[in-house]
């Protein structure tokens, strides 16, 4: 890719801008900033009837519904997903009503779509976590609506002639999807988190990306930016020998992305299977062409999310079949249904909570529900049956070794023969021993786990540093889990986002792991960072880690010795 190298050297020194990298790129340009939002629409009396503006505010709002949809089309994959789900909150029935009630007082329709989204928007924030997450899809909805209804272009990317950085407050899930990666060279984000709409479409484009950058309002058009990603950090003003760098590792993670692809393997030879994490069958193609071993992460949320009514057996089995088709032969582990306080469902559970992070979700609300998870077995033990891949279940959230053993007997009941547990609370690693006599395997998530061992909201910029995996408390954990898995010869997985940072895939082999799962884009990275080092080498940078005080020195230690090894 051509870089846009024209800006002259200033003797500004650097400024280094904190974020939360998605990935473990980096990109180099100048910035173009998004323009502003449409302002609010003034209070001001309609000239036209009430039902005037009610016809307008429903045209307009079943367009945008339509144009979110026929956007999600040409996206396809996860964009599509959101966007459907966008695409339903513009035609939402409690949000038309409240418009309809706003037009009674004379209001303009522009104003009655604004309060009406504003107060729903209000809402989702006020529920914290992913619900809170969803309130920057629902602004765009919003704009889009008021702009239809204003006669004036939706705010979006801009289109310069040269290749650039963007940055924004936040970038729409209709944005994000079909940004013109031959321009956008990377993407800067002052709100967001690492799982908002922005870092999930950015991890599955492979697009350069840092999220909840407070200091992103200073940047100003022309300033050229290194967008480091794997350091969660954007460089303003670098200087000659930082942007020689940058280049120079751009330049080897381009040769990586053309390297031969096979198995994951250790230097001697120890195998480590590499899968995919996905959300739907319609990324299982690509995952497969860049060289997943299978599926150690298959989300199910997205059957289910923005559903009045739980899906049927037929077609949950229908999508379960897509994606074992899709692997032959090959293993996929699916998660039974991770939803609950935090992704409330009405057909589950849809009750306020004060922390639903603490709440009833994973395994809990499942249980609280059982013919939901009943019904949700039976089609991938259905779908099973129809495919010829190796079907793993696991259980999300789950806490105690008596959970452990009602969702083993239960899946066994229905007809899937491997059934294991997912390990993100500390409660459950510490007690990987007991649940692994039971379970056949385990597979750590280490985004929550990061999150419930560091008290740190894994949605909230304001606690990021804390959201690290690097973090020897965490390591310990993620320790305690292979220990038990060893001991007992049950298999380890490691699904979260840790395993796509390639040197700490290393120190997750050498604490046990005996597979690792990671957005596709990652896998060319890692494969290749495994091949440098032995178990044994692995094993001792483990140790290393484990023995540091913080993740930073954690990082550190680790990264000096490995290139010892690789000397």
């Amino acid at each position: 890719m051509v870089l846009h190298n024209s800006l002259p050297e200033t003797s500004e020194r650097p400024e280094e801008m904190p974020g939360i990298g998605i990935g473990q790129g980096i990109a180099i340009g100048p910035v173009i900033r998004m323009p502003d939002p449409l302002p609010e629409p003034a209070e001001t009396a309609s000239v036209l009837a009430v039902d005037a503006e009610g016809v307008r505010a429903a045209e307009a709002m079943t367009w945008v519904a339509a144009d979110l949809l026929a956007r999600g089309e040409k996206a396809g994959g996860a964009a599509r997903e959101v966007l459907e789900a966008q695409s339903m909150m513009a035609e939402d029935p409690t949000v038309s009503e409240d418009v309809s009630v706003r037009l009674q007082r004379g209001v303009t329709a522009e104003r009655a779509v604004f309060e009406a989204f504003a107060g729903f928007r209000e809402m989702l924030t006020d529920l914290g976590g992913y619900m809170a997450e969803r309130a920057a899809d629902l602004d765009d909805v919003s704009l889009r609506v008021i702009a239809r209804l204003s006669g004036l272009p939706a705010p979006g990317v801009p289109d310069p002639d040269y290749p650039f950085i963007l940055v924004a407050q936040d970038l729409a899930p209709a944005d994000t999807a079909l940004l013109n990666l031959d321009k956008v060279l990377g993407l800067i984000t002052r709100d967001g988190g690492p799982t908002s709409h922005t870092a999930i479409l950015a991890r599955e484009k492979s697009i350069v990306a840092i999220v909840g950058t407070p200091d992103a309002a200073r940047l100003r058009d022309g300033d050229e930016v290194i967008v480091d990603a794997a350091n969660g950090v954007v460089v303003r003003k670098p200087t000659t020998a930082q942007k020689g760098e940058a280049q120079a590792r751009i330049a080897a993670r381009a040769a990586l992305a053309q390297a031969p692809i096979g198995p994951g393997r250790l230097k001697d030879g120890t195998p480590m299977p590499l899968l995919a994490n996905l959300g739907s069958a319609d990324g299982a193609a690509k995952a497969a062409a860049l060289g997943a071993e299978g599926v150690g992460l298959f989300r199910t949320e997205f059957l289910f999310l923005d559903s009045a009514l739980a899906p049927t057996i037929v077609e949950q089995q229908e999508q379960y079949e897509r994606m074992l088709h899709a692997f032959p032969g090959k293993k996929v582990v699916v998660r039974a249904l991770d939803a609950g306080a935090d992704k409330p469902l009405a057909f589950l559970n849809d009750t306020h909570e004060e922390n639903p992070a603490l709440g009833l979700r994973g395994l809990r609300a499942l249980r609280a529900s059982e013919d939901i998870l009943r019904e949700q077995l039976t089609a991938l033990a259905n779908a099973d049956a129809a495919t010829d891949a190796d079907v793993w279940v696991m259980a999300p959230m789950v806490a105690t070794v008596e959970e452990t053993e009602y969702f083993v007997a239960l899946s066994r009941e229905l007809g899937l023969k491997t059934a294991g547990v997912m390990v993100e609370v500390p409660s459950a690693a510490l007690l990987a021993h007991h649940i692994l006599q039971h379970a056949d395997f385990a597979s750590i998530g280490t985004n929550d786990l990061t999150q419930y061992t560091m008290a740190a909201d894994r949605m909230l910029g304001s606690v990021a540093a804390l959201q690290d995996p690097w973090h020897p408390a965490v390591l310990r954990l993620v320790a305690e889990v292979g220990t038990a898995g060893r001991a007992l010869g049950k298999p380890v997985g490691v699904c979260g986002e840790a395993a796509a940072d390639p040197l700490l895939a290393v120190v997750l082999v050498g604490l046990g792991a005996t597979s690792l799962s990671m957005s596709a884009a990652a896998l060319a990275e890692v494969r290749t960072t495994l091949a440098n080092f032995t178990l044994e080498q692995a094993r001792r940078l483990a140790e290393l880690a484990l023995a540091a005080a913080d993740a930073a020195s954690a990082r550190r230690a680790v990264a000096a010795q490995a290139a010892e090894y690789l000397t």
